[in-house]
């Protein structure tokens, strides 16, 4: 059994051509922009943001956007050297499958799945309250939920995600026109908010800077699973704010930068990929950069952080509210709204493009990954990803697993970032059309920063990490190692080598 078996780029590439399972090239560079933006500007920007200033650092959460979108930056530029050498669907699984081995791109395929099939049943429940909150701000009262049966249906969540399932099964490039009107109108409201923020800036709330560093209010024997796992592991006393308070605040606005590496999952839909790929990325990765650190700095000037902190949840609409501007409310509910909608999208499309991958090396049942013949989209495969996002979202408590989401994603931004150093090493033969400069330095920086915000995430997390993961194992062994098509093709070798009296050494090489 070899586990740690690679797949060729140039097997990926045939795969991804085979008639029946491949997928039409209609994408431009400005639609892979928007792309980022829609999944990357949500509700996110309206609340975490808020949280992390307000229990971990304070005006410095700025400095913690800056840290989170160059670890991003980081990650995203070896995604962009790995999408531009391996232009297929699938992201950081294909990557990982043509460097490291069969078993890690099983596991980063796990996590990926993780990642975007938790992100879309949590935002997509989010939706569900936010569009309440719409109608109570025009005096109806629609609640989020109703009781069937005893059991709770958020019906919002429900709605969104059977309308953009739809619209993904009528093809990539109808759902991404309609994501580009919704996205500009979301960038536009939060335009709006930025300038109306600055015009209540009292430069006084930027200090102190960062707060000096404070023991956490203690909460029991609940704290030992709700510290960060650094802080476990060093046996740190659970405090926030300082400089460590920064970098927790980093971990947590990351959920913020989440999607970026779902647009790497598109680039077997991408029109001449070699180019498209690192314009769209790195056009999409800078608006947001911009947008989120003038959205925390409107936010830390218009109201202290302890003022922040005294709220429950805090939000960007507890900042406005604290000035006297209700009526900016209404403005942040519908931007949110709008916001939620297309990130659902986005990850719903990624959800299937990562199991499609999956599926075509038979991982997971070929079945799944069969297209259409008209519209060249994975029907089957799209409409069962949205009938199990929208089962959770609609009937679960899958809120409470938010950040399952960022260590899904962390885990899998640190084995591209490793695999690109294996790519090189492998195949200098290469040549994408985009490198990471300096060398080994950015790669190695970017999977230890990644490393570092994985381990300032709770231990809870960790926990449900390990769980998922020990699942995922199972399910491999017991099925994806025996169904793979690279172990068929791996055994068929095998028997020609060991009829023609060949020597073991020469398997190592097919």
């Amino acid at each position: 059994m070899n586990l740690l078996r690679t797949k060729s780029i140039e097997q990926s590439m045939a795969d991804a051509d085979e008639p029946g399972r491949r997928l039409k090239r209609s994408l431009s560079s400005w639609d892979l922009m928007i792309m980022g933006v829609a999944v990357a500007v949500g509700a996110g920007i309206f609340s975490v943001g808020a949280k992390a200033a307000a229990n971990f650092a304070g005006p410095a959460v700025t400095v913690s956007f800056a840290v989170a979108a160059v670890t991003c930056a980081l990650a995203i530029m070896c995604y962009a050297e790995f999408a531009t050498a391996i232009p297929v669907a699938g992201s950081a699984y294909v990557f990982t499958y043509a460097t490291m081995g069969e078993v890690l791109a099983w596991i980063i395929g796990w996590n990926l799945i993780l990642e975007l099939f938790t992100a879309a049943a949590v935002i997509a429940k989010y939706w569900g309250i936010y569009l309440s909150k719409v109608f109570a701000l025009t005096g109806l009262d629609v609640p989020a939920s109703v009781s069937l049966g005893g059991v709770e249906v958020y019906w919002g969540a429900l709605l969104i995600v059977a309308v953009f399932t739809m619209l993904l099964v009528l093809g990539t490039k109808l759902s991404a026109r309609v994501g580009n009107v919704f996205t500009l109108i979301k960038v536009a409201v939060v335009l709006f908010v930025i300038i109306v923020g600055f015009t209540y800036v009292k430069f006084e709330n930027y200090s102190p800077f960062v707060p000096a560093s404070e023991p956490a209010a203690a909460g029991g024997s609940a704290d030992v699973l709700k510290q960060s796992f650094f802080g476990f592991l060093t046996g740190a006393v659970p405090a926030q704010y300082g400089t460590l308070g920064v970098f927790a605040g980093a971990a947590l606005v990351f959920f913020a930068f989440i999607g970026f590496d779902v647009v790497a999952t598109s680039a077997e839909e991408v029109k001449n990929p070699q180019k498209t790929l690192p314009r769209g990325i790195f056009g999409g990765l800078a608006v947001v950069t911009v947008l989120y650190i003038l959205v925390s700095l409107a936010l830390t000037g218009m109201v202290s952080y302890t003022e922040l902190a005294q709220a429950k949840n805090p939000t960007l609409t507890t900042a406005f509210e604290a000035v006297g501007n209700t009526d900016a409310a209404k403005i942040i509910a519908f931007g949110s709204l709008i916001g939620l909608t297309t990130v659902i999208m986005v990850l719903l499309m990624g959800l299937a493009r990562v199991v499609l991958a999956m599926s075509r090396d038979g991982l997971l049942p070929r079945s799944l990954s069969k297209t259409s013949d008209k519209r060249s989209t994975p029907v089957r495969l799209q409409i069962i990803c949205g009938a199990a996002v929208a089962l959770v979202a609609g009937l679960t408590e899958v809120d409470l697993l938010e950040e399952m989401i960022n260590i899904g994603t962390l885990s899998a931004f640190v084995m591209v970032s490793l695999g690109i150093l294996v790519l090189r090493k492998k195949r200098p033969d290469l040549k994408p059309a985009f490198r990471v400069p300096f060398g080994k330095v950015l790669p190695v920086v970017s999977a230890a920063l990644c490393l570092y915000l994985m381990t300032n995430l709770a231990v809870q997390t960790w926990i449900f990490f390990a769980i998922w993961l020990v699942i995922g194992l199972v399910i491999y062994f017991a099925y994806g190692q025996r169904h793979s098509r690279l172990n068929e093709k791996f055994a068929e070798a095998r028997v020609a080598v060991n009829g023609a009296g060949a020597d073991e050494e020469v398997l190592a090489k097919i």
